[in-house]
């Protein structure tokens, strides 16, 4: 006989909600970041950072814990809209892990941002036409969208499920059967995730030029 025991379970694995926090920070920043010489160098690092988040993301999308997995939460457009249905009644059928809605969401976001990414480094290493540079902005704009939709998305379920979406993201628990919970966490991986990212960002940091380096070059211009 199967445990139906309802109880807190580890529903998120580290990695997840590493990537999770990480991608929402590169995006805000590099969206804010977007205009102007000052803050181009921060930018393109949040950027290719963005983008090799998303690249390990579709891996472990693959060989991650089981609700990690595309497996485990893309449907097909029925799925979509009897979910959908099911919130405008205001009985809304209940996912452990991501519903067919969010995972819609989900794929509209790592598109776009692998999308955001191969763009900006083409256009920052003049690799293709100018259009690129438009269609990074296009693509920047519609991520927004496609983001402010998954958070009222977010906020709708928790109200309607009587749970809080938000934190199961932090703390990767949420209210199951106790068989249904994933049994590792992962949580070294999801450091060396932060590891990685950080170093990146120092390696970038050094390789800045100088402020007393570039004066000195407009100085010898003149």
């Amino acid at each position: 006989m199967s445990d139906t025991r309802l109880e807190k379970i580890r529903i998120w694995d580290a990695p997840v909600r590493t990537f999770h926090w990480l991608l929402a920070l590169c995006f805000a920043g590099a969206y804010l970041t977007s205009e102007g010489e000052a803050w181009r160098l921060v930018h393109i690092t949040l950027g290719y950072t963005l983008g090799g988040l998303l690249v390990f993301r579709l891996v472990w999308g693959f060989v991650g814990t089981r609700y990690a997995r595309f497996g485990n939460f893309v449907r097909g457009p029925a799925a979509v809209l009897r979910y959908l249905q099911s919130i405008k009644a205001r009985q809304p059928e209940h996912h452990l892990g991501h519903n067919p809605a969010g995972a819609v969401a989900i794929l509209l976001l790592m598109a776009l941002g692998l999308g955001l990414a191969a763009t900006g480094y083409a256009t920052y290493n003049d690799l293709g036409p100018g259009w690129l540079a438009e269609l990074h902005d296009l693509l920047g704009n519609a991520m927004l969208l496609v983001v402010i939709g998954h958070l009222v998305g977010v906020v709708t379920a928790s109200l309607q499920h009587k749970e809080n979406l938000v934190r199961a993201m932090v703390t990767g628990f949420k209210t199951g059967p106790a068989a249904q919970g994933i049994r590792r966490s992962w949580t070294v991986l999801a450091v060396v995730i932060v590891v990685a990212v950080l170093g990146f960002w120092w390696q970038q940091w050094q390789g800045a030029p100088r402020a007393d380096a570039a004066d000195a070059a407009q100085t010898t211009a003149k």
